[in-house]
């Protein structure tokens, strides 16, 4: 689970510019999440990688490192917010359906976990939220 240090940390806080508004759903999250890491330098490898371990929302790539992307989206920071409920079983399954894309190249790049998140009027970016 995130902590607040965590998050005061690494975090880049933005409040959403006109064009990305609150998303209704998770695929138009997905959809804003990879805009606005497309807009800062990231480039889109995959979207919504599934496996029997679980599902990637986004594979992106940073430079020559691989960033597993968990994309959360809530109205409001009520009960924790959007970073709370990537908890450590979220986090596990996580990790596993990474493990498992990654075991499908040839020699794995180095990689990271990222969290985009959704909060009423803001986007937040934690890059290397958590380690496998």
């Amino acid at each position: 689970m995130f902590t607040a240090a965590d998050q005061s940390r690494y975090c880049r806080r933005h409040s959403l510019p006109e064009q990305i508004l609150m998303p209704a759903s998770g695929l138009q999250a997905e959809q804003a999440a990879a805009a606005y890491l497309i807009r800062h330098g990231l480039v889109l490898v995959e979207k919504n990688y599934r496996c029997r371990f679980g599902e990637i929302d986004l594979i992106m790539r940073a430079g020559a490192t691989l960033v597993f992307v968990e994309v959360r989206s809530r109205r409001s920071r009520a009960f924790g917010g959007a970073g709370a409920s990537i908890d450590a079983t979220k986090q596990r399954k996580l990790i596993a359906a990474a493990q498992h894309y990654l075991g499908q190249l040839g020699k794995p790049p180095p990689c990271r976990f990222d969290a985009l998140l959704f909060e009423g009027e803001e986007i937040e970016w934690i890059p290397d939220a958590f380690g496998a």
